[in-house]
């Protein structure tokens, strides 16, 4: 067999265009919270796995690979209007870059912490998005606005959220993403910095098209005090975490 072959496996569940279409196609056609919820979760860990399982470094050019593939997800996420499609597709130009940290040496159980830290917020995401389509009848940017002013807790949280979903500081996806740029070539380093770029972008047109703007004149239960409360403890347990995984950098 072929060494690059061994790699095949690894790339479904760490997904390498054009193996990734396969997990935007599943992810698409569930529509239950839970079972996107635990899609997210388990199948970068499954990728993990098997790529610590082939026992051998990860080649430079499948680093290339990766980057492009975060690159092209996050380059389309800025077009996406549906959050549920925008969610699979940062999913997949995330876990593109655990690729990066074990090509760089990073150890199995801090990159599976990682997967967690991108999965996490992707989680909470779905839950957001579930929460539009029972108000509006579908999660679509553009179709309603001004839900700050609507449904000021539930917007407040829905930008939490997505800001740890683009990394941002105090964030495990910033730490993960500062560690690696640290650790690759410059070259690697400038197209992680586009790419977390693309993310910002990407994120900051999906809240434009949902917080700002005339408010929506349907009326719309906003988020209970102790859901808030709820979803308060889980971001704040990331910003733990997330300075946890500076690790040698402070």
């Amino acid at each position: 067999m072929m060494p690059e072959l061994s790699y095949l496996p690894a790339a479904l569940f760490l997904p390498l265009f054009p193996l990734s279409l396969v997990f935007n196609v599943l992810f698409a056609r569930l529509r239950w919270p839970w079972m996107r919820a635990l899609l997210l979760l388990v199948w970068p860990q499954i990728g993990l796995w098997l790529l610590f399982e082939t026992g051998t470094p990860v080649p430079g050019w499948l680093s290339a690979w990766a980057i492009f593939t975060a690159a092209l997800y996050g380059f389309r996420a800025l077009a996406l209007r549906e959050v549920g499609l925008w969610t699979g597709f940062m999913a997949t130009s995330a876990w593109a870059l655990l690729w990066v940290p074990v090509a760089a040496g990073m150890g199995e159980s801090a990159v599976r912490y990682e997967a967690l830290g991108f999965s996490v917020p992707l989680v909470l995401l779905v839950f957001l998005s579930a929460g539009l389509e029972q108000r509006f009848g579908a999660a679509y940017t553009g179709l309603y606005g001004g839900l700050a002013q609507t449904i000021p807790r539930f917007s407040g949280v829905l930008v939490m959220v997505v800001l740890a979903v683009i990394a941002s500081p105090l964030f495990p996806g910033f730490f993960t993403l500062l560690t690696t740029i640290v650790a690759v070539s410059p070259s690697a380093a400038f197209a992680l910095v586009i790419v977390w770029l693309l993310w910002s972008c990407a994120g900051a047109r999906l809240l434009h098209g949902l917080i700002v703007g005339p408010a929506h004149d349907e009326p719309a239960a906003d988020m209970t005090l102790p859901t808030t409360w709820g979803y308060a403890l889980l971001l704040g347990v990331l910003m733990v975490g997330g300075v946890y995984l500076t690790g040698d950098l402070l």
